[in-house]
């Protein structure tokens, strides 16, 4: 009998877990899909380059800007009601940008309604992983693949979404996404939300709409660099103004004992600082070298979908593998260690990126340079996470989450924003290698950022997330 309820429990988690698993998988896949199609949705919608480029960073940055509301709506709501409710939201989006008929409503349904989604429901996958899984070994493993999956939908997102919008349409990558959701929500049934939710506990408004609003108008600014410079500074200074207001009404609730939206306590741990750092700067490589590569092969030399996103299953294939190796070199080599060979692999991979790309024709010749971006990435993901997990102890594991969601999405925001503004304002050979110069640039200096990290020794992760 204990072992037919050992079996069963053990059956139920891994459909809680691959539940979890699919819900990171299709927020990641969401994130960089969109890079393959846009020719066709240009074509399409009646649109520009720079036209899906705002779609993509919107998305990003809805997400960036509401990861931490949506991470403290979960104590408020219950995680699996922010969990239903997120998905419920997303799929009403992803149906909503199937059948756009401009670019407006595309923005409504995948920016705005996908980005909304997403926010209510990645705080849960993490804050659920943490509390149905108790002992740290299967912790660790759980967060493996749920970050595996998050690595894989946002490198291998091109693939599919190519292959889907050359077989049928770019539309019937948002069905895919749709129908994906709704098997997410079957298999979420079973979860039990293992704390009540606390209906009366407060929620600082006031805080989420003013670090909303500071990323927001920082983002638009830089997308606004190639039109009018000085609405970019108006923008620039603007979301500053705004991100200064946030922290003084931080500061000023915490010394009157009410809950702010995040305690700044989280800022004053510099191995947690370095460590946010570093994960902010991987994904701006990442989605910042994905977006501009995609756009040259389409815009500039005119590959479809299909030719676009096979050519990126280099960085798949990279990634892949050294995220399938994560947990031995974990035990092998220091977190610091890791962090900087992950850097420096990805940067020699963007340099190769610049030098194949300017010497041979061949789309081919972009694939040496992604395997290595993405060997790098997956190096180093998993153990900059850890690194700010496990600087703060177990009561914190849900704020800390929520920062470390939302600073890494934000990299994604401004890897689209700052490459993709410098590539579209050319849309050259030159552009493309500014672009990539400057994320190269970068690249070093979250290198150096990763440098001023505490030495270790090696050790298997304690808490990714």
């Amino acid at each position: 009998m204990a072992e037919t309820v050992a079996a069963g429990r053990r059956s139920g988690h891994r459909r809680e877990l691959a539940a979890l698993a699919l819900a990171q998988f299709t927020c990641s896949f969401a994130g960089s899909n969109m890079n393959v199609m846009i020719n066709d949705i240009s074509r399409d919608l009646d649109t520009t380059v720079q036209g899906v480029q705002v779609a993509i960073t919107i998305f990003l940055l809805v997400m960036a800007a509401l990861m931490i509301p949506g991470g403290k709506l979960t104590d408020r709501y219950g995680r699996k009601r922010c969990l239903l409710t997120g998905l419920v939201v997303y799929g009403v989006g992803a149906l909503l940008s199937a059948v756009a008929p401009g670019l407006g409503v595309l923005i409504l349904g995948n920016s705005i309604l996908e980005g909304v989604g997403t926010a209510l429901l990645i705080p849960p996958v993490y804050i659920l992983t943490t509390l149905l899984f108790h002992d740290m070994t299967s912790r660790a493993r759980a967060f493996g693949v749920i970050m595996a999956l998050g690595g894989i939908g946002a490198a291998a997102g091109p693939l599919i979404g190519g292959l889907i919008t050359t077989g049928i349409s770019w539309r019937a990558a948002f069905v895919f996404q749709a129908l994906v959701i709704v098997v997410i929500v079957v298999l979420s049934r079973g979860i039990e939300d293992p704390l009540p939710p606390e209906p009366d506990r407060p929620f600082d408004t006031v805080g989420a709409v003013l670090s909303a609003v500071g990323l927001v108008l920082i983002v638009m600014g830089i997308l606004a660099a190639d039109n009018d410079v000085w609405l970019m500074l108006g923008l620039l200074c603007l979301g500053v103004f705004m991100l200064w207001w946030f922290f003084h009404w931080v500061r000023a609730r915490e010394a009157s004992g009410k809950e702010p939206l995040l305690s700044l306590a989280l800022f004053h741990n510099r191995t947690s600082n370095l460590g946010l750092v570093t994960q902010n700067v991987q994904w701006l490589l990442l989605m910042g070298s994905s977006f501009t590569v995609a756009a040259y092969l389409q815009v500039v030399r005119g590959y479809d979908a299909i030719g676009t996103g096979v050519i990126f299953t280099s960085a798949t294939l990279g990634l892949l593998v050294s995220s399938l190796a994560a947990e031995r070199l974990a035990r092998r080599r220091p977190q610091r260690t890791l962090i900087m060979t992950g850097f420096a692999v990805s940067v020699v991979g963007v340099a190769v990126l610049i030098v194949l790309a300017g010497s041979l024709s061949s789309a081919w010749a972009f694939a040496p340079g992604l395997l290595l971006l993405g060997l790098g990435l997956g190096v180093m993901l998993t153990p900059s996470v850890n690194v700010v997990q496990s600087s703060f102890p177990e009561e914190q594991q849900g704020e800390i989450s929520g920062l470390s969601r939302s600073v890494s999405n934000l990299g994604s925001s401004f890897g689209t924003a700052i490459a993709g503004t410098i590539l579209v304002s050319g849309l050259t050979r030159g552009a493309y290698a500014a672009a990539m110069l400057v994320l190269a640039a970068i690249g070093l200096a979250g290198l150096a950022a990763a440098a001023l990290l505490p030495h270790d020794r090696p050790r298997p992760p304690a808490h990714p997330s």
